[in-house]
Formats: structure tokens, sequence, C-alpha cells
């Protein structure tokens, strides 16, 4: 381990090698260079060729000829799952049955060293670049984005996406489901939209912008408008929908242009929290894995040696001694987390199966020989963020007591409905990273990065069900795609020059199982967790802060130490060498530090849902403490939204109530799992807050964390004016205060709320006027939902009080977050 003293001097001889190219450029390694289509995008307009003469009689036509892709190019499906470790797919040994990604590997292909960053954004953006994920601002996610070139969540110009060549060269471009790569306080109906799916060269997107969404109440946008979901329709489901609109799409683009190649990127999120399926997926589970995750482990490295997927002699790494063992646990947490266990599987089969109706559509329409498709099976490991007893709702682990086992008892026939928020317990993201260790956010193990990946191209591939044993990473998909599609990288884009593609095309491994590897030397990094891998040695430091500690946990990155694994024959990351080859680590110490002073990785930051709150970043509301709204606003984020947290604030809305129906939502922010809304109902206005969605008003076995502040008296029809004041106590973050209803200046209603939220209310849903577009902050109205108001509404003026968190207070937010560290411990 190195004193500061000591990295800040090998950071600058890093700096300096940089400079110099004294550190490994992915180009060198590529072999194969394409030579179609142009350098420069969008291709510079031809002169005109006709001829011009002073009557049409004396003059020629001529039109500028079409921009085509290469001859014989073929169609590409990107697909790329979510939060689905190496273990969890029956293809590559595991318990979840996934013949669709079968069917790919037994018409091409599979890699068994495939590596992603170990977190959702990262990867994203690596994917669609083909640079690192930290030399395109997304040194991880876009809600923890903080002010530094590796961190900021913003692409460069100088790194166009895999769509905008594609679709500056003739292809058609279209993307559905998770995008993940917009930056907190650009995702309003304000932009800018540069970022958005169209900005980064997708002519059509149908998905959800964020890192998850409620399957069942999803904020979708069609392009950049804001589409609701089908509100009653109990057989709605978010993956069933992406696929039909997927197909239609295909059907569509090869109706009109059937010569026209097309990119489709295809990204489901099912696998990531909320885990939500339709019953009949879930019921296909049931008892699957009473036997539990230690079991399991066991058995899927069975599975995956009899299938040849890992070596004969790779080795089951240990379970890390925090998680608690199978036969540690009562019988009601068995039941439970079995359960959760099962609902898990399901949301990833159902979203495996879906995949396989897009296949069938291509090959019902003859599309699919000369259709690459890569099907890359999770974006990360599987998700350690549930907690070791898992949760009803992702967004409720501030909460000042975990949920209780009978409460978690009593929501077990609820669990992947949409009265859940659900996530499982980290023992079972570790069993579905078998044989590795650790889970997503640990990019220093293989249990974080390692993820399955399938290729076909039937037209191309003629190798069936074959495992390539090559060392790759997201960021050579991109170059891949260019290479089989004959395009090269532009050296200009929309006026800006290009960064070289950091990643190495994998066209080479096609027909050659044992060539040698082309991508030998590759950085990671996510929180602090490092790791350096080159020629078969991989340095990784150990974990100090554990996956489920996703806030109030920041070490010295100088203070992690550093392991050192021969993965040329220790395939799992299992033997620790460090001791016998200090040499060798320290060399990889000193390579890190040359590759994270060239890709923007400093300075390491080991936080992560520290950053979560919104008011950190760029933000439209800064400094202001009034705002109006009018009927139709919807879908504004958390991040341009008026910051109600941790302050006192005052809600006023002009009103007609009518003789007739007048209920319904006058404004809300948030939904079931953590938001608020001011509301009529029954004629009465109420305000509601949800913690999060344990409502002990209302049901057995749970915590008050809903409040609800009513008048008694019902609305006489006519013109109001309608107002909530809350007056936060202070003393700190997420405090109590008391909110006051009034009604043309006469109080109707007061209460104490006794808990509120310090951070952030939700990652999905959205601050609306007159509706709600998401789910509903209390039961009452939720078989009415979107709940428009019934009579007119006017306007709604919002007022914000002084933050009440001084600097003095501040510290108590930080506690807070420690305080919450220690018990996820």
């Amino acid at each position: 381990m190195r004193h500061k003293s000591q990295l800040l001097e090998t950071v600058s001889i890093a700096v300096m090698a940089s400079c110099i190219g004294l550190g490994t450029l992915s180009l060198a390694q590529n072999a194969s260079t394409p030579t179609g289509g142009s350098t420069i995008l969008p291709v510079p307009e031809p002169a005109f060729s006709g001829v011009i003469g002073r009557k049409v009689s004396e003059s020629k036509p001529d039109y500028p000829p079409a921009i085509t892709a290469p001859k014989g190019a073929p169609n590409v499906l990107l697909i790329l799952t979510d939060d689905t470790g190496f273990g969890a797919a029956s293809t590559f040994g595991g318990p979840i049955p996934t013949p669709s990604l079968e069917r790919v590997y037994q018409h091409g292909i599979c890699y068994n060293q495939f590596h992603t960053t170990a977190l959702c954004s990262p990867t994203r953006s690596a994917l669609l670049t083909g640079r690192n994920h930290h030399s395109v601002g997304y040194g991880n996610i876009s809600e923890f984005a903080t002010g530094y070139p590796g961190y900021d969540s913003i692409i460069p110009k100088s790194a166009g996406t895999i769509g905008n060549i594609l679709l500056g060269n003739g292809y058609n471009t279209s993307w559905f489901g998770k995008h993940h790569l917009i930056p907190d306080w650009q995702q309003s109906a304000a932009g800018p939209f540069n970022q958005w799916a169209g900005g980064l060269g997708f002519e059509y997107f149908y998905g959800f912008l964020g890192g998850d969404t409620d399957n069942w109440h999803p904020a979708l946008f069609e392009n950049t408008k804001p589409v609701l979901p089908p509100f009653g329709d109990p057989n709605y489901i978010l993956i069933h929908d992406m696929a039909d609109r997927a197909i239609d799409w295909i059907r569509n683009q090869h109706a009109v242009a059937p010569d026209n190649p097309f990119l489709i990127y295809f990204a489901p999120g099912n696998g990531h929290a909320p885990h939500h399926a339709s019953k009949e997926w879930i019921a296909k589970f049931k008892g699957k894995f009473d036997q539990g995750w230690d079991k399991q482990r066991e058995e899927t490295l069975v599975n995956q040696k009899r299938l040849d997927i890992i070596p004969t002699n790779a080795v089951l790494t240990q379970r890390p001694a925090q998680i608690p063992g199978w036969d540690s646990l009562n019988a009601d947490q068995k039941k439970v987390y079995a359960r959760m266990m099962e609902v898990y599987a399901a949301a990833v089969a159902q979203s495996d199966y879906e995949i396989g109706r897009l296949l069938d559509s291509l090959e019902q329409s003859g599309q699919l020989d000369n259709t690459l498709v890569i099907y890359i099976e999770g974006d990360n490991g599987a998700s350690g963020e549930g907690t070791l007893q898992g949760t009803t709702n992702e967004m409720g682990e501030l909460a000042p007591e975990p949920e209780s086992l009978p409460y978690l008892l009593s929501m077990m026939d609820l669990l992947g409905s949409d009265r859940t928020y659900n996530h499982y317990p980290v023992g079972w993201a570790h069993a579905m990273d078998t044989p590795f260790q650790w889970t997503k956010q640990v990019a220093s193990h293989f249990g974080g990065t390692r993820n399955g990946m399938c290729m076909s191209w039937p037209q191309r591939i003629k190798t069936h069900g074959e495992i390539r044993s090559q060392f790759h990473h997201v960021i050579d998909i991109a170059p891949t795609i260019l290479e089989a599609v004959n395009i090269q990288t532009p050296l200009v884009l929309n006026g800006t020059p290009q960064k070289p593609l950091e990643g190495v095309s994998m066209v080479y491994t096609f027909d050659d199982a044992k060539a040698p590897t082309r991508h030998k030397t590759q950085y990671f990094e996510i929180a602090a967790n490092r790791g350096m891998y080159q020629d078969g040695w991989i340095a990784s430091t150990t974990p100090l802060r554990l996956p489920w500690v996703v806030a109030g946990a920041e070490p010295d990155p100088d203070d992690f130490p550093w392991e050192l694994y021969n993965v040329n024959d220790d395939f799992s990351q299992a033997k620790n060498v460090a001791s016998d080859n200090p040499k060798k680590l320290a060399d990889l110490q000193a390579r890190f530090l040359i590759e994270a002073a060239r890709y923007n990785v400093l300075p390491i930051d080991s936080s992560f849902a520290d950053r979560a709150n919104p008011a950190s970043r760029p933000n439209l509301n800064r400094g202001r403490t009034d705002f109006t709204y009018y009927p139709g606003t919807i879908r504004i984020p958390e991040a341009s939204a008026p910051d109600i947290k941790n302050k006192s604030f005052r809600i006023t809305a002009e009103v007609d109530i009518p003789q007739g129906e007048a209920d319904g939502v006058i404004v809300t922010q948030g939904g079931r799992f953590g938001g608020w809304g001011l509301l009529v109902l029954d004629r009465k206005p109420m305000f509601a807050y949800a913690f999060s969605n344990q409502d002990g008003d209302k049901y057995p076995n749970q915590n008050k964390y809903k409040f609800r502040i009513a008048s008694e008296d019902a609305l006489a029809a006519g013109k109001h004016t309608i107002a909530f004041n809350f007056a936060y106590d202070g003393g700190g973050a997420g405090k109590p205060g008391t909110g006051t209803i009034t009604v043309d200046g006469q109080k109707v209603a007061e209460g104490r709320i006794t808990l509120t939220q310090p951070l952030r209310f939700s990652l999905d849903e959205s601050f609306d006027v007159g509706q709600d577009t998401g789910s509903p902050v209390i039961d009452e109205y939720d078989a009415k939902m979107p709940f428009k108001f019934g009579g007119t509404l006017n306007k709604v003026d919002i007022h914000l009080g002084a933050d009440r968190l001084t600097p003095q207070k501040r510290g108590e937010l930080e506690q807070l977050k420690k305080d919450f560290a220690l018990r996820m411990q």
C-alpha cells in the first residue's frame, strides 16, 4: 500500500507518461480497419452535377445521391440486459432459463471472458461510444455525477456513438428501453436534448430515461414526448410493450425500406430493481430456490463446468463473511428470501422470452441470416444493493428502521407486483455471480465486471455453439460492429474532431477460437474499487465499502489493500498471489495510474449514493424560491422540480369546483414508494406524504411512513384558493414538521409529518400538475389513476422557504448517512 506522498508522486509520473504516449493505445492492438463509409459526418453535400440554363428546357436536373450503407452490410440487433450476473442465465450454467440467449449461442458463439464496467451508466456509455467510461464523463451513474471531466455525465462531442456513425452512413436506428445516459439536470422538457437518444444518433426512442422504472407504471418517453402507461390494464407490463414496439418498428422499416440495414438497441431493465414480473412467470419458479444461495452456487459451478463455460480447474470463491450462510437463517427468512429470488428469476426469464419474440420477427421476415445479434446478459454483475435481507422498496432504505420480517412475510404474495419496488438479498446477488467474488459496483473483481455475452450472424459466423475465451471488454462492441459493417470511425462528426476508439474489434475471434487476445490491457474503476488487467494478470483492490452500504461510507482510496491474481491459471480470481509477486503487483499499480491519468479516472472518489442529491449538480432552479405551474405540466424530473426537502414550503392552488365530480390530483411528486401530493378526495382537500410504501395507518405489520392531512368538510361548488403550508421544524435533515391546509384563507386541517425525505423521493417518478402519471402516493386513488383533477385548475404556485440546513446542521445529514451505513453492515 502506498503512502499519500508516494501516490501523488506516482500520479505525476503517470500524467507525464500519458502525455508522451507511454500508455497502451487500444488502436495499436486492432489489426483490422474498416474502409467503407465517410470520414466526415454528416457526409458533405456534393456539388450540383446537373446543368442550370436560362430556361428549364436548357437545364438538366440532378438530385444529390442518397447516403447508403456499404453493400451487404448486416442489420445489427444490440441487446443489453440489466443487473444480471455471469452465473444467472442457464446458457452460462445458471438457474434461470434463457432459451433466447441459448438460441443466439447455438447459432453462433459465446464469450466467457467478456467484461463490463461494474455499473449501469458507465457500461452503457462505453458500449455506445467504444471508449472507456471515464473518457466520456461516466465514472459513475448520471444521478451521482460530480464536476470533473471523468464524472460529469456529459458525453463529449468528440466521442460520437455507434448510433451517430451508422445513422450517418445510411442505417436506420432505434432504441428501446433503458437510457440512463442523460445528465440529471437535462431530463426535462427544457432540454438540451443532445444526450437524449436522438442526439446520440437514434432516430426513434421508446423507453425510460433513468436507472430504473416501475414496470407497471413506467415513466415512458417516445422520443422526447412523455407517454402515459395504459392505466387500468391488468395485463400491461413494460417488457412486453417494449417488444411490441420494437417488432412494429422492424416491420415498418422493412416494409418501406427493405434494402436499408438497421441498428436496434434493445435495453430492457428487468434484472434491475424493481424486480417486476407477470404472475404467470413468477409461478413458474415456485420452490425452485428453496435450497438457498450457498447450494445454488455449488450447483451452478457444476453446470458451468459441464457446459464447458468455465475451465474444469476453476475454483468456487468463498462467500464474503459479511453475507450470512443460508443455513444460519431461520425458517421465515428462508421463506421470504427464496420468494424474492423466484421473482427475480421470473423478471429475467420474462425478459429473455420477449427478446425471443424479436428474433422470431426477424426470422419470419427473412432478415435474421444477415443480422449481427449481440446479446450481452447484464450491464454489470448482479446487484447487491438490496441489503442483507432484501426489500419491498429500493428507495426506502434510508428509513429509521429496516423493514421487519413480519412485514416482509405479509408482502410475499405482492412481490413483483405494482405494490412493491422490490430487490432481493445480497446472498442471491452473490450466487448469481458464480463462481466469482463480489457483485455490481465492485469493479476490482469479476463478480462486478464479468458478464455472459453471445453473438450470432448466420451469414458470417459459421461456427455454432462454440466458446470464445479471449479477454474482452464492453468498449470492444462498437469497434466490432464497425468492422462487421465495414464502416470506418469518422475523423470529424458534426464539426467536431473525434477521439480514437479505445476498444478492439472482436471480429478476429469469429473464425478462430484459439486466436491470441488483442485486448491486452484494461483498467477498471468504480467508486475507488480498482482493477488493472494486463496479459493475464489482474491487480484488484479489496472493497472497503460493502456494495449494500450505498451511503455514509467514504474510505480513503489510499487505504484500500491490493490483491493480485494470475487469471491465466485462476479463472475465478480465487487465489490471491500478491505476497508472492510484489514486483508484478507494483507494476500493475503503476500501470493503473498511467491509465487513470490517460482516461480521466482522477480524482478517485470512494463515495457512492452520497452524491445523489440533485442540488449538488447544475440545476435550472438554483436560487429560485417561487414557481408557477399550469395544468398539463407533467414528467418534470426531480432534479428540475421545486426542492421541498429540508425546508418549509407553501403550495397554493387556484381552482374552480363544479357541482359534480371534483376529485383528483392538483399537484404531486413521486409516488407510492416516496413522494407527496395535494389532492381533492371525496370533495375534501388533502395533503398526502409518503416516506416509503409502508403505511401503518392502513395495514398491519407496517411502520407509519405515510401521512395524510385532510379536511373534514367538503368543498362547495365555486372558485377557491386551496393552500398547504408546511412549517419545517429544522434542526437537521429529514426532520418533522407541521402541515396546514387552508381554503380561502381559513384553516380546515392540520397535522404532523414526523418523518421527511432528506435526499431524494424517487429515481423514476416525476412532478406532475393536474394528474399523477406514475404510481399513487396513497392507495385511496389507485383505482382512479391517473386521477386527473375533476374541477378547473387555473394554476399552482409553490414558494420555498429558506433551506434549514445551516452549515452547522449539514453535519447531521452526513451523520444520517453514516448511521445508515452502520445499520447496513
